[in-house]
């Protein structure tokens, strides 16, 4: 699979990130030819955890001030606990969400990180997974909320979702599909 020329949007917040759910996707795009880049609140860096131990830290490529969905191809909510918490009290950031799903551009969501979805109004009518722990958020945004590996979703935009990062191996292979 080829990304050669697209520029994928990997959102996060300052610190939070499960680690995992972020270097794994962002290493298959990069090797699928893609140009990743990690957009957050504020410059610097942000700070990923296995789970709840601080792990490396990640330099930040674009702030949400300067994000716009028409510079990017398909957009990566990474998770973790904190991490989808603070994304969506982010206006821009749920401004920014709805922005790629208006376009019609795929999104891909892991584990904690589709809080934002909800808040950005945009999971009404789709099926999706995630932590377990969100499926009534998601039932009460509208969405139909499934316990699978991952799951692809065609409506208006391709949405791509798993639930932890035991999934990641066919998270990654779906999302490179959605975003060719």
């Amino acid at each position: 699979m080829a990304l050669d020329d697209k520029t994928i949007a990997f959102l996060v917040g300052p610190e939070g990130i499960e680690q995992a759910e972020l270097v794994q996707p962002w290493t298959a795009v990069s090797d699928a030819g893609g140009t990743p880049k990690l957009i957050s609140k504020e410059q610097g860096t942000v700070q990923a955890f296995n789970h709840l131990t601080p792990a490396d830290t990640f330099p930040v490529d674009v702030t949400l001030d300067a994000a716009s969905a028409d510079d990017y191809d398909a957009l990566v909510l990474p998770g973790g606990v904190a991490n989808g918490d603070q994304v969506r009290t982010f206006p821009e950031a749920v401004s920014l969400v709805k922005a790629f799903a208006d376009a019609g551009k795929p999104i891909a969501v892991i584990c904690h990180g589709g809080w934002v979805l909800i808040e950005a109004g945009v999971v009404d009518g789709r099926t999706l997974t995630s932590w377990p722990s969100l499926q009534t958020d998601y039932r009460n945004a509208g969405a139909t909320w499934v316990d699978q590996e991952v799951v692809v979703d065609d409506g208006p935009f391709t949405l791509v979702s798993s639930r932890k990062p035991d999934d990641l191996e066919a998270f990654d292979r779906e999302i490179l599909k959605a975003f060719e």
